[in-house]
């Protein structure tokens, strides 16, 4: 939500309390920011780079933030260095007592092929960083799938690969851990993809440290034919 919106909010909850009489209801601003906060951090990752007014309200209401998720059994991560924010289950918490408390933030269940996309684009991301100074990982479309088309079942059937793979990108980008960059051209085939940083949070370094044993275990999933390429 950009901080235009969250004014309109604002300005809405104040037009509400003020009396046809001219009496005026002191409203709580801060109230009103942090109830939009919280919700655009229910729904979705929030970047500083998206709006920077909105993280500026982040960063000032960060304790009050914090207090209002504790109790839901939630936790707020911010990092300021990458840029990000998000919600997550309370690490205090054991799974039983995590079951008693409303789960507003899912655990979702991934397929093998998104679970590989989201392996590739980490490593991909680990030899950005060592590689130079951007900090902005943008791959193609074609990139992409030539990462993945090493570990996918063999196919004679290009378009259906593709589909699929597409189907995998559009699962990630969901997710929050790819953002598609839109060209004049037509055809999606074109469009460009910034890897999000955040996938750091998710993939950590000691996952990638092992990363190699886990492209063996995929390795095998395929030879079994574990690996469906129907794109589910």
């Amino acid at each position: 939500m950009t901080s235009e919106a969250l004014e309109n909010v604002i300005e809405d909850v104040i037009d509400e309390n003020v009396g046809t009489a001219g009496a005026a209801i002191i409203v709580d601003k801060e109230l009103a920011a942090l109830s939009v906060i919280v919700i655009s951090l229910l729904k979705n990752i929030i970047y500083r780079e998206d709006d920077l007014n909105f993280w500026s309200d982040l960063q000032k209401l960060q304790i009050r933030v914090r207090d209002y998720v504790f109790v839901l059994g939630l936790e707020l991560i911010v990092d300021e260095s990458e840029g990000y924010a998000y919600l997550q289950s309370r690490t205090d918490l054991d799974d039983i007592e995590i079951e008693k408390v409303l789960r507003l933030v899912p655990r979702r269940r991934l397929s093998f092929p998104v679970s590989l996309l989201l392996a590739l684009l980490r490593k991909k991301l680990a030899e950005f960083d060592s590689s130079g100074s951007e900090t902005r990982l943008i791959l193609s479309r074609d990139e992409i799938v030539e990462m993945m088309r090493l570990f996918l079942p063999d196919s004679n059937n290009e378009i259906k690969l593709h589909k699929n793979i597409d189907t995998y990108l559009n699962k990630v980008i969901d997710l929050g851990f790819l953002y598609r960059l839109k060209t004049r051209s037509a055809s999606r085939r074109d469009d460009g993809f910034e890897v999000r940083r955040i996938l750091k949070a998710f993939v950590d370094a000691q996952w990638l440290s092992e990363f190699d044993a886990q492209l063996a275990t995929y390795r095998m999933h395929l030879l079994e034919g574990k690996v469906e390429d129907d794109g589910e």
